[in-house]
């Protein structure tokens, strides 16, 4: 028996014949019909390639739709019926699908690239991601936006090739010419065919950026090469070894492994040509730097990022202002002018503006900057936060009064209780989500620069990145879940290919530095200086899922750390690689990694390794490191939803629900929960409803496997401490900080909020940030730890002792065992001034299915985001 070797595809491609697709096919229609048979399956299979290797023979490639034709027939002629009439739903099923495809993209054919991302991620690239002419048809599609970007991000390769590059900086200038990317634009690029071509071209805006980089290179004499003979030999094709790096960018976005923060695939190769999410910016005491805030603020948005600002600098409400005679208006008046500026200009066209407003604890004006967001429709644009000092703590635990003071003179204006300010700050939050809290020590205890240029004061829109002013946010995230392999039915992380993939998304976030045009060139300047990169995660619920493992056992919290340290140790593995070839980040003599230090928690906790830290640290001393930062955890609402897993590290928020469309709805499953509920014979597709009119949970279900409650926790089915917990185990290893949402059912108390402040300070969390259900609007989804008032799933762990040894005790509310289906008047409505603010609806789509994760809203239906990372 000889079956073909080849296959014809529907795109005109061929590809090599997979048995194996053949066998899951008849698989799943048997499993679909509960008629699993092994033995049947295999005489199945052997039969098909049987009629194959008549038919067609092993040098005449079949097409699917012939190879499709045989199983069915096959199926029919062995009286498997039920099957043979599962499987041609599933026939017509994949060309409906493959239909909505088409007229997503609005092509004719789907490539190998479209059939690999789900309808729902096709949409949002659709929307969002895909360039469009001016009439707004789009022009081009997944495939060559990912193509788009690689062929950016190996610029940087080529232009560090040792034949191009000289480290010692030993060149002599070479004349700098005025250049014109149009004429070349297509005619050079990688992979030369001497009768087709270039396999990659670049495009005007790719060259505009080789030009840039290769100037600035060679402004600090470190290239060997003039541009003249650069471009003659990218024409002669002298650099197709770089093919290579083209090729492991492009494979790990289309294979999902990774992919870098919204705006690099906005904009790599693109107009705007920024590819950074977020910024600080710096504000002073005057109008002339608010005004300057202003117009940089408008500039960044329009390149499509956020911002943070401070502004603790500026002099409290009625204090008086020497130049006028007049009084000042307070840091939160000037906040609604960049409130302002946000709703003005659109990010890059794509989205509205994110903001994150910081006021310090001893400012005077705290009091009305906790209150800000309480009013309806005020500071949409905005994230806030307390940033609260170590010697807030101080006063908290003695009782002494707080002191407010105005900067400008020192002078005290008003002395508060700290824990009535405390109480206040968590109240908001309780009721509306804002302010969150950042803690200052925690911020700048592993800041390697630090002893240099003080402490930061200000983080990002989403709280992941304590950042000095003008630099910025260059954000990429894994997709640990794509690196699960199964063998015997058992799943296990490839931590050889992990390794390969942070080695090569380190290299990417690198080079985006380089390509980056930044939108203001202070932010350029720093930005180079520190070389801050952040490599993140997606997908850890799922790969939770797939292992087994509850999300808040303490197996589950290990796994978090191993993880992470994992992904740490590598990026800064590779940024030592990088600095030998390349050269450190300039400020490293300036930093702790000068004195083998290692900013990162877990370098000082040798109990806590599983690597070798003590062999990196030396690496590091002895050949620098290329970037300041390595690791973060971001927001991945919308990356994530491309990359169809679970968002950042939160756990999921539904593993089912109903999905409106056009021509109907559909239950949207979760990947991982549809791979183990598709064998598990014992389920019926009924309970997709039961699952999801519980609000996507499995708890309290008496048709769900234990096994299944078990492992197939939601957001909601886990106490508020272990998401701190979960924050914590994270924290561990990354020198910035991580974004996370600490979810509350809406029968929490401040009480729990407070709590939750002072376990995150306590342990060494930057930040957090509350999410009470309610506290922003009414849900659609609950879960039955919503509606009943208590915690159904029961996961032993030891984060109540850890908070115990603390001093701290969560309510009594939280820990009871009682009250199911007893809800409370006047606790699961929001607070009365709170109906309609915010969002209750999408904007987009009007779907009431929004999340709130990562301190953003998205839409579970259209993917709609606030958030301005992922």
């Amino acid at each position: 028996m000889s079956p073909p070797r080849r296959v014809v595809k529907r795109d005109g491609r061929t590809v090599d014949f997979d048995t194996d697709k053949i066998r899951h096919a008849v698989r799943k229609a048997m499993v679909a019909t509960q008629s699993l048979n092994e033995k049947m399956l295999e005489e199945a299979v052997q039969r098909i390639l049987s009629f194959l290797s008549e038919k067609f023979g092993k040098d005449n490639p079949p097409s699917v739709e012939e190879i499709q034709n045989v199983v069915e027939q096959t199926l029919v002629q062995l009286n498997l019926y039920p099957a043979a009439k599962a499987y041609v739903v599933y026939r017509r099923e994949r060309e409906r699908l493959r239909d909505e495809k088409k007229q997503v993209l609005e092509k004719d054919y789907v490539d190998e690239v479209d059939k690999s991302f789900s309808l729902n991620a096709l949409r949002l690239l659709a929307s969002r991601y895909l360039l469009k002419d001016d009439r707004g048809r789009i022009v081009e599609n997944p495939k060559q936006l990912f193509q788009r970007v690689a062929s950016l991000i190996v610029i940087s390769d080529i232009l560090y090739d040792p034949r191009v590059f000289d480290k010692k900086g030993s060149q002599s200038k070479h004349p700098v010419e005025k250049f014109d990317p149009a004429p070349l634009e297509g005619k050079l690029g990688l992979g030369k065919n001497p009768s087709e071509g270039f396999e990659v071209t670049w495009n005007r805006h790719h060259l505009g950026r080789l030009h840039h980089l290769w100037m600035e290179l060679n402004d600090t004499c470190k290239m060997r090469l003039s541009w003249n003979e650069l471009v003659q030999q990218l024409g002669r094709g002298d650099f197709e070894d770089h093919l290579t790096e083209y090729r492991e960018y492009y494979s790990l976005m289309v294979e999902k492994k990774f992919l870098p923060n919204s705006p690099t695939l906005f904009n790599a190769g693109a107009q705007l040509g920024q590819l950074s999410a977020c910024f600080v910016l710096p504000i002073a005491d005057s109008m002339e730097s608010i005004m300057k805030s202003a117009e940089q603020a408008a500039l960044i948005f329009k390149s499509g990022g956020g911002i943070g600002i401070n502004y603790s600098p500026l002099r409290p409400e009625g204090d008086r202002v020497a130049s006028t005679s007049g009084i000042a208006s307070g840091p939160v008046s000037f906040m609604r002018i960049i409130d302002t500026v946000t709703d003005v200009v659109r990010q890059g066209g794509k989205r509205r503006g994110a903001n994150m407003g910081i006021l310090e604890a001893s400012h005077p004006d705290v009091e009305k900057f906790i209150r800000s967001k309480r009013e309806t429709r005020q500071f949409e644009n905005f994230n806030i936060s307390v940033l609260i000092p170590r010697e807030f703590w101080d006063h908290y635990e003695t009782g002494r009064p707080w002191l407010l003071t105005n900067r400008r003179d020192g002078s005290v204006w008003k002395e508060v209780d700290p824990k009535q300010l405390l109480h206040d700050i968590a109240r908001m939050a309780w009721e509306t989500a804002d302010p969150g809290a950042l803690f200052l020590d925690n911020i700048n205890a592993d800041n390697p620069l630090r002893n240099y240029w003080g402490d930061i004061r200000c983080v990002n829109p989403c709280g992941e990145e304590p950042m000095y002013p003008y630099e910025s946010c260059n954000l990429g995230s894994l997709n640990i879940y794509a690196f699960v392999r199964r063998e015997d039915g058992k799943a296990m992380i490839d931590w050889d290919e992990l390794e390969k993939a942070i080695g090569v998304a380190t290299r990417f976030l690198d080079n985006v530095i380089d390509l980056n045009n930044f939108p203001i060139e202070e932010i350029e300047k720093l930005s180079k200086s520190t070389r801050r990169i952040g490599l993140g995660l997606m997908g850890l619920a799922d790969l939770l899922y797939a292992l087994g493992i509850p999300y808040n056992s303490e197996e589950g919290f290990a796994m978090m750390s191993r993880i992470v340290e994992f992904l740490a140790y590598h990026s800064i593995k590779t940024s030592v690689q990088l600095s030998k070839a390349r050269g450190e980040f300039p400020l490293l003599n300036n930093s702790s990694y000068a004195e083998g230090k290692l900013p990162l928690e877990g370098f000082r906790h040798k109990e806590w390794w599983t690597l070798d830290w003590n062999g990196l640290a030396d690496e590091v001393k002895k050949n620098g490191t290329r970037n300041c930062h390595n690791v973060t955890i971001a927001p991945t609402g919308s990356i994530s939803m491309i990359a169809d897993t679970s968002s950042g590290l939160e756990p999921q928020f539904a593993i089912v629900f109903e999905k409106h469309v056009t021509v109907g709805s559909f239950y949207y499953v979760d990947p991982e929960f549809e791979r183990q509920f598709g064998t598990d014979t014992s389920y019926e597709k009924t309970v997709l409803k039961r699952i999801s009119d519980n609000g996507g949970s499995l708890q309290g279900l008496e048709a769900a496997p234990e096994r299944f409650k078990r492992v197939f926790l939601v957001a909601y089915d886990i106490p508020w401490w272990d998401h701190i917990r979960a924050q914590y185990e994270m924290q561990k290893w990354i020198s910035t900080a991580v974004s996370k949402t600490i979810n509350m059912p809406s029968w929490s108390l401040v009480e729990d909020v407070e709590n939750a402040y002072i376990f995150a300070y306590k342990i060494g969390l930057r930040g957090v940030t509350i999410y009470r259900d309610t506290s922003k609007g009414e849900q659609v989804l609950k879960t039955p730890t919503q509606r009943l008032n208590r915690y159904l799933a029961s996961t032993p762990n030891r984060t109540l002792d850890m908070m115990s040894k603390l001093g701290i005790k969560v309510s009594k509310e939280m820990t009871r065992d009682s009250g199911a289906g007893i809800e409370k008047p006047g606790q699961i409505a929001p607070s009365p001034e709170r109906v309609g603010l915010e969002f209750t609806k999408c904007p987009v789509c009007g779907s009431p299915h929004l999340a709130f994760q990562e301190a953003c809203y998205k839409c579970l239906e259209c993917s709609w985001s606030t958030c301005v990372i992922g």
